[in-house]
């Protein structure tokens, strides 16, 4: 079930002294099943670029198709586009609406004909698998925190089945624990059900630690695309862009400039671990014994 853009430009308030280009000439590929990163400094345009997945936003020029249809030509059917694929959008308020949980996350389900029972089985399977607690099913949406709110509006969105579910920064307010279990979470989702996941998140080390292609997004442009540690390699080009690499490819680099022979490109804590004891025991440092840490 895949996305591409194809020459895709998008401005706002064309033709005036207020025109700013969005998205400048894009062309990308979202194929079936990735677990996909996407990085831009706040203006990036990459929100602009994600609601062209599902036919929120019309390009000014290009085309974007889903399974190589033109998700913009006549008769189109964009509602059906947008049930396969999922927005959960960053602030959980902007998708809750309804008197009590389960009915929330029915509306989707109830929407695409489904029966109110049969609406329900759905809602609830997902609610479980977001980790959303059965007890608080019947609670008001707008009594949750923000962690549950967050969980609500992904479970809103799965409850339809989609083949693809963009997320944008839906960990972004949430403490460091609950920020993991979201995470943890969306990917056993990408996992079980096979689901291509795409991830817009600020946090560096989220994206290296959780996704397999990295996307990044300047200036309405995409400058680069591919692994984690490939994109990373660039960091001094990511701070011109007011980006960054993963603390830990900060300190890799420092330690190989000190003279500990490590691979400089690694991008997270796991990585790490291995590259430092690695160069330990070739080094015959004192730190180790028997080739094991003390």
């Amino acid at each position: 079930m895949s996305i591409e853009l194809k020459n895709v430009t998008y401005t706002y308030s064309p033709g005036t002294a207020y025109e700013i280009h969005a998205l400048k000439n894009i062309n990308l590929t979202i194929p079936d099943g990735q677990f996909i990163g996407m990085i831009g400094h706040t203006g990036s345009g990459k929100s602009t670029l994600i609601q062209h997945f599902n036919a929120l936003i019309r390009p000014t020029s290009g085309t974007v198709l889903y399974n190589g249809e033109d998700v913009w030509a006549e008769n189109y059917n964009r509602k059906n586009l947008r049930s396969q694929v999922g927005l959960v959008f960053q602030y959980p308020e902007h998708q809750l609406f309804e008197s009590d949980v389960l009915s929330d996350v029915c509306f989707g389900p109830v929407n695409q004909g489904l029966s109110r029972e049969e609406a329900e089985e759905e809602a609830r399977k997902a609610l479980l698998q977001v980790g959303f607690k059965e007890k608080n099913f019947r609670k008001s949406p707008f009594e949750l925190s923000g962690g549950q709110k967050k969980r609500v509006a992904i479970a809103g969105v799965l409850a339809m089945n989609p083949k693809i579910l963009i997320l944008d920064e839906p960990t972004a307010g949430l403490d460091p624990k609950g920020r993991d279990e979201i995470l943890d979470q969306i990917a056993e989702l990408h996992f079980a059900r096979g689901i291509t996941i795409v991830l817009v998140s600020h946090s560096m080390e989220d994206v290296a630690k959780y996704v397999e292609r990295l996307i990044v997004v300047n200036r309405g442009e995409l400058p680069f695309d591919g692994t984690p540690k490939e994109v990373f390699s660039h960091y001094k080009e990511l701070e011109t862009m007011g980006l960054a690499a993963p603390q830990i490819t900060y300190i890799m680099h420092a330690l190989k400039e000190k003279g500990l022979k490590v691979e400089s490109g690694v991008t997270t804590i796991p990585e790490a671990r291995e590259e430092i004891l690695k160069a330990l025991r070739e080094a015959g440092s004192p730190l180790l014994k028997g080739g094991q840490e003390k």
